[in-house]
C-alpha cells in the first residue's frame, strides 16, 4: 500500500512539473506586459486580457504562418506515414537477398544528425529551384528511418497465415498490403502520426534555412521574431506559444486511444 501511495505521489509531482509551465504560459499570455514580472507572481491574472493575441495578429502575419505550418506538417506527416508503411511492409513481410543487411544500413542513418545533411540538402534544393517554396520545405522530410523501424516492429507481430491465405486466393502484394496489413496497423500508424506531426510542427532549423520571405515562414520561425534585441514582449511570446501548441494537443487527443497501444506493439518499451 505504501509503495502504491508513493508511486501516485511521484506521478502527481511529475505531472505537475509538466502542467504548471503550460498553465504559466497561458497565464502570462493573458497579462499586460507590465504585469509579467509582478512580484509576487500570480498564476491567475487580476485583469485578464486578450490584447497580446490581438497585437500578435495585427503586427505579424500569424494566419499565414499558421496555415504554412499546418500545410507543411500535414504533407510531411502523410508522406512519412506512406513511405514508412510501404518500406516496413517490404522489410517485414517480403523476402529478398540482403534484406537484413539493407535494413541495418537503413537504421544506421538514424545515427547521422540532421545538421550534417543540411548543407547538401540546401545545395540540392537550390539546384532544383525549390528554395523559399513548399517543395523545399516538405520533400526532404517525406521519409523517416524511425518510422520504418516503428512500423516494421508492428508488422512483425501480425500472423503470416493472413497473407498466405490471401495469396492462395490470388491476391498480390499490393492487395495484401492495402486490404489486410495496413488496416491492422492503425495503432502504430497513429503513434507515428503523433510523433511525425510534432516533429514537423516544431521544426525550426530547416524552415529557417530554406525560407526567405514572410509569406513562407512557418510558425516556429515567425515566433522567433517576437524576441527583440533590446526588449521582449513576453506576453506576446507566450500568446504565440499557446497558439503553437493547440494543433499538437488536438492531434494527440484524436490519436490517444491508439498511441499507447502502438508503442507497445512496436517493441519500443522498457
Amino acid at each position: 500500500m505504501f509503495k502504491k501511495i508513493s508511486l501516485y505521489i511521484l506521478m502527481t509531482l511529475a505531472a505537475l512539473s509538466m502542467i504548471i509551465p503550460l498553465l504559466w504560459m497561458v497565464s502570462t499570455s493573458l497579462k499586460n506586459n507590465q504585469l509579467v514580472f509582478q512580484m509576487p507572481p500570480r498564476m491567475i491574472p487580476e485583469d485578464p486580457t486578450l490584447d497580446s493575441y490581438h497585437k500578435l495578429f495585427d503586427l505579424f502575419p500569424m494566419m499565414r504562418m499558421l496555415m504554412n505550418s499546418i500545410l507543411v506538417s500535414i504533407v510531411i506527416t502523410g508522406g512519412q506515414i506512406a513511405t514508412s508503411l510501404m518500406a516496413a511492409y517490404a522489410f517485414a513481410r517480403m523476402s529478398f537477398k540482403g534484406k537484413d543487411a539493407v535494413f541495418l544500413v537503413f537504421l544506421a542513418t538514424m545515427m547521422v544528425p540532421f545538421q550534417v545533411t543540411i548543407i547538401p540538402l540546401f545545395v540540392l534544393m537550390r539546384s532544383f529551384g525549390w528554395l523559399n517554396s513548399y517543395p523545399g520545405l516538405t520533400v526532404p522530410l517525406l521519409h523517416t528511418a524511425f518510422g520504418v523501424f516503428l512500423l516494421r516492429q508492428a508488422l512483425m507481430t501480425i500472423p503470416h497465415e493472413l497473407e498466405e491465405s490471401a495469396f492462395m486466393d490470388g491476391a498480390n502484394h499490393w492487395q495484401v498490403f492495402s486490404r489486410i496489413i495496413a488496416p491492422l496497423t492503425k495503432a502504430s500508424v497513429a503513434t507515428l502520426l503523433v510523433l511525425s506531426f510534432m516533429a514537423s510542427w516544431n521544426s525550426f532549423l530547416w524552415p529557417l534555412i530554406v525560407t526567405r520571405s514572410d509569406d513562407m515562414m512557418t510558425l516556429p520561425v515567425g515566433l522567433s521574431v517576437l524576441r527583440g534585441r533590446y526588449e521582449t514582449k513576453w506576453n506576446m511570446v507566450m500568446a504565440g506559444g499557446v497558439i503553437s501548441i493547440i494543433p499538437i494537443v488536438v492531434v494527440f487527443l484524436f490519436s490517444q486511444k491508439h498511441f499507447i497501444q502502438g508503442i507497445s506493439r512496436s517493441g519500443i518499451k522498457n
